[in-house]
């Protein structure tokens, strides 16, 4: 199992699910915590509590955002934000539809809790690793708080 597998893993020992794993190693990857915001993931869980798109999907383009998005008024997100959004929703809809037959929470784990344990993870992980792949490609470290030139 390698670091991120375990970490995913501990979290979700934690009680934190999907969109807040993601969101948390991303902050931790940066050297930062931030309660509030791993807070607000929690209205992504569980397809927005309504079974619809995947937290996972939704919180990937939150961490996008926290490497790339604008944060504060006089500083705009960086150009490269929604080509790397578009990329990541790309990659996930290439590379769950065919797996679960959609990207909806509910399709996904089929209101079933074992489907959810087995499946979650994965997505988690698999996820992870196509956004630092991506952030790589754009210029960007996952490990670092500097915004690239």
């Amino acid at each position: 199992m390698n670091e991120d597998a375990f970490r995913v893993m501990e979290l979700a020992m934690h009680g934190y699910q999907c969109s807040q794993i993601l969101m948390t190693m991303a902050l931790e990857a940066q050297g930062k915590s931030n309660s509030d915001l791993v807070r607000t993931m929690s209205g992504l869980l569980g397809g927005m509590g309504a079974g619809k798109t995947c937290g996972v999907l939704t919180a990937g383009c939150c961490v996008l955002a926290l490497y790339a998005g604008k944060d504060s008024a006089d500083v705009n997100a960086d150009d490269r934000l929604q080509p790397m959004l578009a990329r990541y929703v790309e990659w996930f809809e290439t590379e769950y539809t065919p797996r679960y037959s959609g990207i909806d929470c509910a399709t996904i784990v089929q209101d079933d809790m074992r489907n959810r344990a087995s499946r979650c993870p994965g997505i988690v992980l698999e996820s992870l690793a196509k956004i630092k792949e991506l952030l790589a490609e754009f210029g960007y470290e996952f490990n670092s708080i500097v915004q690239p030139a």
